[in-house]
């Protein structure tokens, strides 16, 4: 046993749990941790702007990688109040990161003390567990307890609070025989698993629907595996996009209101039967149950127990986690190939891969303002295959969707449920600092990019090199489009005459805010492009710039401040603004003549 202050004792633990990173701001109620973690120089920790900031920051970081749990630091007050929102984020979309805020003395709380609040009360909502720690003794065995939570189960955020004297309490605390709490996984029976696999092969035309959760459990070569050993076609959710590859012969499509793919939806709406690994029926994936589920039988695997059956009632529900599912949905698979019992689904999937073939979205528009749809064309075209991409919400998030390639897990970065504006520049620099050796490119709309632009200086300041493509319409776009059904076109215009961009820049004036020169202004590195055919050259010489100054390049593009992207009510009824590429000869009605939209 050794004599240590209670603030130290919380650092070695979190060394012991594998932490190398943090994030955040320091302030007065939470020093004696600073002074920890600056004595100990183990952890690094990066100075965000903004405390929210931080929050998405080590969001970024934790889904970036495997293993990863993102740490994210702040004082009493506003300061906890303020990562509330990454904490929303985290928890919607099963993300573990660690918050940790300073308080005020105990003798002090709940006498309104200068930046003292009740962050436990305000956080519960938004984690697996808040807790304030009142007993300088408990802080080990509360941080013991947080990683434990953290990774066990369905995975989510934590959120400590230190008060200042429970810091600075000296304790007693043996470090060197400390270990990790085994991390509970639920896990799949083989009969249940067997049974799955009767009801897969007494359909004829099946789906699996590939979650986030395969993602969370560093499932995805399984669910490849599985996949082909069955040979049953692949629907990714937006949180499991990239659990198999774009360009795989079974990956069938995204299947949703907005973020979806026309061959995808019109293969769901074919499917008489799903499998659900890891996902949650998110709303923005199913439209209404009554459409979604009509003549398709459902069977749902997932780690939580209260998510089986929460949005509709599946005809078997199995609890486990995703990679403890699929390692005996292999197995299994394995044994009924060799024993000559699968069914053959070929022809099922030759149907899937014709709408994959043909069921496209034009994107090749020459027109001047830009159309959004032609910058993810150059996207695809610039960007490697291993680039990870990370956005927010919006239209420039919905149309990434709907037209970039995602060819592996955690390459598509993205706050699925919450959605919050901002989002995108601190999550890209956590990114980036969880895997600096990646092509690492945020997508935003000029809103989402004003949020929390300060966060640009934060890649400044620790050389975070990535590339932004910024799409300015100078609208708020999807609530513009939203509109529509109120006949209105309200509150939602970005653009002023902006008085210190000269005449002669003609109608880059009107569209209010010069990010070029605010973007420059905190440190980093800017381009902007007016002309389609200069998109392409433009994103090469960002990538180039970004490693050539490790600085974060914001390439923006002028598009035209009016433009309709893709979405509906229900995933049978998504109005279609833009021309569509039908590559069929006879067009869509040839489609339907061969039986491809049923």
């Amino acid at each position: 046993m050794a004599k240590m202050k209670a603030a130290m004792a919380a650092v070695l633990v979190m060394e012991k749990e594998g932490v190398t990173q943090a994030f955040g701001v320091p302030g007065a109620a939470i020093n004696p941790l600073y002074a920890a973690l600056r004595e100990r120089q183990s952890i690094a920790h990066i100075l965000a702007r903004h405390v929210e900031g931080a929050s998405h920051m080590a969001e970024g970081y934790t889904r970036a990688k495997a293993g990863n749990i993102g740490v994210c630091i702040g004082t009493s007050g506003p300061a906890g109040t303020d990562m509330i929102t990454g904490l929303y984020s985290a928890i919607a979309d099963s993300i573990p990161i660690l918050c940790i805020t300073g308080q005020a003395p105990r003798a002090r709380m709940y006498k309104e003390d200068f930046q003292a609040v009740d962050i436990e009360s305000i956080s519960k909502p938004v984690t697996k567990w808040s807790v304030t720690v009142r007993e300088p003794g408990l802080v080990p065995r509360a941080f013991q307890q947080a990683f434990h939570l953290m990774r066990s189960g369905r995975p989510g955020p934590v959120l400590i609070d230190l008060p200042f004297d429970v810091q600075m309490a000296e304790i007693e605390f043996d470090i060197d025989t400390y270990e990790p709490l085994p991390v509970y996984k639920p896990a799949a029976s083989r009969k249940q698993i067997e049974k799955a696999l009767d009801m897969l092969m007494a359909s004829s035309k099946p789906l699996i629907v590939a979650g986030g959760g395969i993602i969370n459990a560093d499932a995805s070569e399984l669910l490849v595996e599985f996949a082909e050993l069955i040979g049953v076609p692949v629907i990714p959710t937006l949180m499991g996009w990239g659990a198999i590859p774009d360009d795989h012969a079974l990956m069938a499509g995204m299947v949703g209101l907005q973020t979806s793919h026309r061959y995808g939806n019109a293969t769901m709406l074919a499917s008489d039967f799903v499998l659900g690994i890891g996902n949650r029926w998110a709303n923005r994936h199913t439209g209404s149950p009554e459409v979604y589920c009509k003549g398709r039988t459902f069977v749902h695997v997932d780690i939580e127990p209260t998510q089986i059956g929460r949005v509709f009632m599946p005809d078997l529900g199995i609890v486990s986690d995703a990679r403890a599912a699929l390692e005996l949905f292999v197995q299994a698979a394995r044994e009924r190939k060799a024993a000559g019992t699968l069914r053959d689904f070929s022809g099922w999937v030759s149907r899937c891969t014709e709408r994959k073939k043909l069921m496209h979205r034009k994107t090749h528009f020459t027109e001047k303002p830009i159309k959004p749809l032609r910058v993810y064309e150059e996207m695809n075209q610039v960007f490697p295959r291993d680039t990870i991409y990370v956005s927010a919400i919006g239209l420039s998030q919905i149309a990434g969707a709907q037209f970039l390639h995602v060819y592996g897990p955690r390459q598509w970065i993205n706050c699925g449920q919450a959605g919050p504006l901002g989002w995108t520049i601190p999550a890209a620099l956590g990114v980036v600092v969880s895997d600096p050796t990646r092509t690492v490119v945020g997508l935003s709309g000029d809103y989402d990019f004003q949020f929390l632009i300060e966060e640009l200086a934060v890649g400044a300041q620790f050389r975070l090199p990535y590339v932004h493509v910024l799409v300015n319409n100078s609208y708020l776009g999807l609530i513009r489009q939203s509109q529509r059904g109120f006949e209105m076109d309200f509150c939602v215009q970005l653009a002023f005459e902006n008085q210190n961009i000269p005449e002669s820049e003609g109608d880059l004036r009107s569209y209010g805010v010069d990010h070029q020169a605010v973007v420059q202004g905190l440190g980093c590195k800017s381009l902007r492009v007016t002309d389609p055919e200069k998109i392409r050259s433009a994103l090469v010489e960002a990538r180039a710039m970004a490693l050539k100054y490790r600085v974060p390049v914001v390439v923006e593009v002028i598009l035209e401040k009016v433009t309709n992207i893709a979405m509906g009510t229900e995933i049978d009824n998504i109005n279609e603004f833009e021309d569509i590429d039908c590559r069929h000869p006879k067009g869509l009605k040839g489609l339907e003549l061969a039986g491809l939209l049923e």
